[in-house]
């Protein structure tokens, strides 16, 4: 099975080109919606391999705010950044990472699926996805 991001290259995505930080990519609003869809799509294919069975589910704002303290990336956000654009800021790196071919769609859900919690998984894709770019 192909994975889906051999299909196009990061240049195919013309919005990309303009994060110069990891900041500027945990602040995008617009890789944040794409990256919402995202994240629920892969979360829902991971439960959908574990339960043998099409699943669809969605991740909660908790969830994806938690993991992305715990990866220690809260720091990189403006200081009174709530719950929801925590969350955000989480489902905007995960996308962004896919996107440029960080992490192809397969090694994202074989970390998904590493760990019986979702937020402990989520944890460490947003590690490795900060560790494989450089943490810029």
């Amino acid at each position: 099975m192909r994975d889906l991001s051999r299909l196009f290259d990061a240049s195919d995505f013309p919005f990309i080109s303009k994060h110069r930080s990891l900041t500027e990519i945990l602040t995008d609003n617009d890789l944040a919606a794409l990256g919402d869809a995202f994240v629920n799509f892969v979360y829902s294919l991971a439960l959908s391999l574990k339960e043998g069975k099409p699943a669809g589910r969605k991740l909660g704002n908790v969830t994806l705010a938690s993991a992305l303290r715990k990866a220690g990336l809260r720091k990189m956000l403006p200081f009174r950044t709530d719950r929801h654009r925590q969350a955000n800021a989480a489902e905007a790196l995960i996308v962004y990472a896919w996107l440029v071919g960080i992490l192809s769609l397969k090694e994202i859900l074989r970390i998904i699926s590493s760990s019986e919690n979702i937020e402990d998984s989520l944890e460490i894709l947003l590690q490795k996805i900060v560790e494989k770019s450089g943490g810029s």
